[in-house]
C-alpha cells in the first residue's frame, strides 16, 4: 500500500572533477554516465518531478537529449569541491517549488555516479520511506570482506586496530557483525525536516540495503572499469 506524496527527484551534477575529468559525462558503455540516473528516475512510479542541478550548458543539453529539461544553471558558488550536498539540494528545492509553484512532502537525491541503481531500487525506497515514520532513509550495502574489526591505521610506524579489538580478530567474515556503508545511490529526505535541520539525514534513517553489483560509486578509474563490466554481463 503506498500513500501517494509529492516526490521531487534532484540530480546534482556539476561540471568538471579532480579524479576523473569531466565524471558525470564521461562514456560509460555508450551512454553519458548521467544518462543512466535519469532514465531510471523517469521510469520511477513515484516520482513526480524531476530537478537536474548543474552550473554546465553541456550536461543541460545532454540531459535534454535525456528528454529532461533543466530551468535553471546552479551559481558557481555552489559548484566549488568545498560545495556542501546539503546547499545545492536547498537551492534546487527551492528553485524547483518557485518554478512549478508546489510544495513537495520529500526529496530524493540521486546522484550520477550510482549508475547501476536501478527504478526498482528508487520505488522500493520511496515506499519505505512513505510509509515507515522516520524523516530520512539512506542506501547502503554490506561492507563483506571490508569489515572494521579488519581494518588499521598506522601511528608512528606502527599498525593499529581501527577496531579497539585486545587481539586480532581472525574469524572468517561470515562470523562478523554485519556492517553496512553507504553506498551513495538513494538518499531521501522529508521535506519539511530538511528545511527547516538543514540536514539530508535525520539521526536515526530507514536503512535501505543494496547489492554490492548495484552500488557501484564512480569515484576513481577502477571504479569505472568495475561499472563497465557490470553493465556488459547485464545486457
Amino acid at each position: 500500500m503506498y500513500k501517494k506524496k509529492k516526490i521531487l527527484a534532484i540530480i546534482p551534477a556539476r561540471a568538471g572533477s579532480k579524479r576523473i575529468k569531466n565524471k558525470n559525462i564521461i562514456n560509460l558503455n555508450g551512454r553519458p554516465l548521467i544518462n543512466y540516473t535519469i532514465v531510471e528516475a523517469k521510469k520511477s512510479k513515484y516520482i513526480d518531478n524531476i530537478c537536474l542541478s548543474t552550473d554546465s550548458k553541456k550536461i543541460q543539453a545532454i540531459a535534454k537529449k535525456s528528454k529532461l529539461k533543466s530551468f535553471f544553471l546552479r551559481p558557481k558558488k555552489l559548484s566549488r569541491d568545498s560545495t556542501l550536498t546539503i546547499d545545492v539540494v536547498l537551492h534546487a528545492l527551492n528553485k524547483s517549488e518557485k518554478y512549478l509553484k508546489k510544495t513537495f512532502d520529500f526529496v530524493i537525491l540521486l546522484q550520477p555516479t550510482s549508475p547501476l541503481r536501478n527504478a526498482k531500487d528508487i520505488d522500493v525506497a520511496i515506499k519505505k520511506i512513505v510509509n515507515g515514520n522516520k524523516n530520512s532513509l539512506i542506501s547502503v550495502c554490506d561492507v563483506e570482506g571490508n569489515h572494521p574489526n579488519r581494518m588499521k591505521i598506522i601511528k608512528k610506524n606502527i599498525l593499529i586496530n581501527y577496531v579497539n579489538l585486545d587481539s586480532e580478530d581472525m574469524r572468517p567474515r561470515q562470523k562478523l557483525k554485519k556492517v553496512y556503508i553507504r553506498n551513495g545511490a538513494i538518499y531521501i529526505t522529508n521535506r519539511n525536516f530538511l528545511k527547516k535541520n538543514m540536514k539530508i539525514a535525520d539521526r536515526v534513517s530507514i536503512p535501505y540495503v543494496m547489492s554490492a553489483d548495484r552500488s557501484v560509486n564512480i569515484d576513481t578509474p577502477i571504479d569505472v572499469t568495475i561499472a563497465k563490466n557490470f553493465l556488459a554481463s547485464k545486457l
